[in-house]
């Protein structure tokens, strides 16, 4: 018994997380460090089947019991992506070995967790405040990090495309404090608001009396950014007449002033930004083939706030902190006014995060934040009807009864949103 109780203790401190399964998938054990890693308590799960216990497969779908013990490779990291009980978003390495008596026959699987969570932000994140206003830990963000680290290494074109409010001037501004470049200018060029007919005299200059209203010599923005970056957002929108001088530009560096005749020459580094299909513009004829490919050099796709949601709640916590910073209140969001925010699909991605989040702070009068303090789309959310064919009160009454109360969990075991179990259970009520 002495020796049980010392196990437990050495069980209990360790700083991995230690989750006991039988052969049933039924979790047997866990430990004060896989507590605290998943979110979720050891009564909470105990006895339950692991997949109906957490809502979904946990592992990723890398275990003996997804894999089959014949084929599964034992005591083999996995990073995971998850969410905890409280909806934080954490990275994990998982391996699992397995549990053998003494006739050597396996009596169930244990999964020893480790939070990664830190050790890749620092892999991410080393060079401190290198990508201000960047915000997240999902794989997609992770690559386009690590696509940045690269290719601020060179001086070669870059296209970054995405839908608004996806960030591209935050990912060009990273691009360039990363480079050899950082000391030197970064212009920025928004090419769909040049005034109409004066776009070449903004982006190339212009000499004294080169049309009405020209009365000195200006520099144009390829000037301002010599021996530094140019950024070109929503190239898409370039005039043609346009496109053949920047083409000129970009393979030789040199132009005129409009009404000049003295080449200009600069060393400039060029990021191109768009939330349009370039390749469709080519073929609708709005864009030069030859100068897609000149620009397209390095393209890097910027993936909408709807392909990684587990990143919201740390964009929250980002904007409520920028918002203190700002001398106005902090707010803390409820359960359910966060499930609404996770179940929508950002049409206007981060930028549309922000104006909601902004929006809720004033709506709010305690600095709590519930559904009602939002805007009028998600309020239209909570009235939304529910198809009758997924839920209905008896089916929701069992999966509550089956998670305890939880309705997070009880959302998952029913294949909805919460969001959708919330707005069901207010209709009913």
């Amino acid at each position: 018994m002495a020796h049980r109780k010392t196990l437990e203790y050495i069980l209990e401190s360790m700083p991995e997380g230690i989750v006991g399964h039988d052969r049933d998938r039924r979790i047997t054990y866990l430990n004060r460090a896989a507590e605290e890693i998943t979110g979720w308590s050891r009564h909470e799960l105990l006895g339950k089947e692991c997949h109906q216990a957490f809502g979904a497969p946990f592992c990723g779908q890398h275990c003996p019991f997804c894999e089959g013990e014949s084929t599964f490779i034992v005591n083999q990291n996995y990073p995971l992506n998850i969410v905890t009980r409280q909806g934080e978003p954490k990275q994990v390495s998982m391996s699992v070995s397995s549990i053998t008596d003494k006739k050597g026959q396996i009596i169930g699987h244990v999964a020893i967790l480790q939070d990664i969570t830190s050790v890749v932000g620092l892999k991410v994140w080393e060079g401190g405040d290198s990508f201000p206003g960047i915000v997240g830990h999902d794989p997609k963000l992770i690559n386009i990090f690590n696509k940045i680290r690269e290719v601020s290494q060179f001086d070669y074109p870059v296209l970054l495309m995405g839908e608004t409010g996806t960030g591209k001037e935050l990912v060009a501004h990273a691009i360039h404090s990363e480079s050899k470049r950082a000391s030197c200018p970064l212009v920025a060029v928004n090419c769909g608001a040049l005034p109409e007919g004066l776009a070449e005299s903004e982006l190339f200059g212009h000499v004294k009396g080169a049309f009405s209203g020209a009365i000195r010599d200006k520099k144009g923005r390829f000037e301002l950014a010599d021996t530094g970056t140019l950024f070109l957002d929503e190239i898409a929108e370039l005039p043609k007449a346009i496109q053949v001088k920047l083409l000129r530009v970009i393979e030789s560096g040199a132009f005129e002033r409009v009404g000049g005749e003295v080449p200009c020459t600069v060393d400039v580094r060029i990021i191109s930004a768009t939330n349009r299909d370039l390749k469709r513009e080519v073929e609708k004829n709005n864009f030069r083939k030859d100068l897609f490919y000149r620009l397209n050099v390095v393209p890097i796709h910027l993936p909408p706030l709807r392909e990684r949601k587990n990143d919201i709640p740390l964009l929250i916590d980002h904007f409520l902190q920028e918002a203190g910073n700002h001398g106005q209140k902090i707010g803390r969001f409820s359960e359910k006014a966060l499930a609404l925010l996770l179940d929508y699909d950002w049409p206007g991605n981060i930028r549309e995060l922000r104006s909601v989040i902004q929006y809720a702070l004033v709506a709010s009068k305690t600095g709590f934040i519930r559904p009602e303090d939002l805007p009028p789309e998600f309020r239209m959310c909570l009235t939304r009807p529910i198809p009758e064919q997924r839920l209905n009160q008896e089916t929701v009454q069992a999966a509550l009864a089956e998670c305890g109360g939880n309705k997070v969990k009880a959302a998952r075991l029913l294949g909805v949103s919460r969001a959708t179990l919330y707005r069901f259970l207010q209709s009913v009520s």
